[in-house]
């Protein structure tokens, strides 16, 4: 069996509309937002903690102070033909300055 290679490792340079994938709406998402000034997005697995750092601030024009990274793993469903796995995926939470903000709509 094939060892799996670390996609982070690689020399590519991503465009920040290819690092951020989608924002995470939710209703925590809108809490943290409110009160601590922190976003969620889905980023690609290639993605390093300065890449989505380049890439918030250039494509939102805001001031990032920190983020924060979690690698979620696929959950496992129940489907007509047995068991199926959901894909796995990442998500950054970003903490901006004081003055920045994010309007999702």
């Amino acid at each position: 069996m094939p060892r799996q290679v670390d996609v982070t490792k690689t020399k590519l340079k991503l465009e920040p509309y290819q690092v951020i994938t989608r924002p995470i709406v939710t209703e925590k998402g809108f809490h943290l937002a409110e009160h601590r000034n922190i976003y969620s997005f889905e980023v690609s697995k290639m993605a390093n903690k300065l890449d989505i750092k380049e890439a918030v601030e250039k494509l939102f024009e805001v001031k990032v102070l920190e983020v924060k990274i979690q690698n979620r793993k696929g959950k496992k469903r129940r489907t007509r033909n047995g068991i199926g796995v959901q894909r796995s995926w990442k998500k950054a939470l970003v903490k901006l300055d004081a003055e920045s903000r994010i309007n999702y709509f």
